[in-house]
């Protein structure tokens, strides 16, 4: 019982990955606003989504090569808060690469009839470390998958 396909972690619209994602109550405060810290979970899902979609499977990358990705520092405007049953879109483009992180803005969106209504903007450098929990360059392979998408 099929209706066409389902896309569940998003889409690479150019190189701007766009996360569809639905309010839930879990995820409001008593008013039926999202509380703040939950936009930082919506953006990590996006960021993770956006990998996935360019072929970097994070599990993978860390049983083959002892890397993982963390945030290192964040900055988050808050311009209007979203609500209960609200569709959000969670766009996400990597704005800069250097040799161990990335750079990486996230606007979090709610989605209307016909527009978009800005909601969130979050700017994050992540880098990549290895088990020790220091710094590593990215490796070659992972540099190369994701340069072609990073946007001025």
């Amino acid at each position: 019982m099929s209706s066409g396909p389902q896309v569940f972690g998003g889409e690479l619209r150019g190189k701007t990955h766009v996360l569809p994602m639905r309010v839930y109550y879990e995820d409001t405060d008593a008013g039926g606003i999202v509380y703040h810290a939950n936009y930082l979970r919506f953006a990590e899902r996006g960021r993770t989504e956006m990998l996935r979609a360019i072929g970097i499977h994070q599990n993978a990358l860390r049983e083959e090569t002892g890397l993982i990705f963390a945030v290192y520092k964040g900055e988050v405007h808050y311009i209007k808060p979203a609500k209960l049953d609200d569709l959000v879109l969670v766009e996400t483009a990597l704005t800069e690469l250097s040799g161990a992180s990335v750079r990486i803005r996230q606007t979090i969106r709610r989605a209307l009839d016909a527009d978009t209504e800005d909601l969130v903007q979050f700017i994050a450098q992540v880098v990549c470390i290895n088990a020790d929990g220091r710094a590593a360059r990215l490796p070659a392979n992972l540099r190369k998958t994701l340069e072609p998408y990073v946007t001025a």
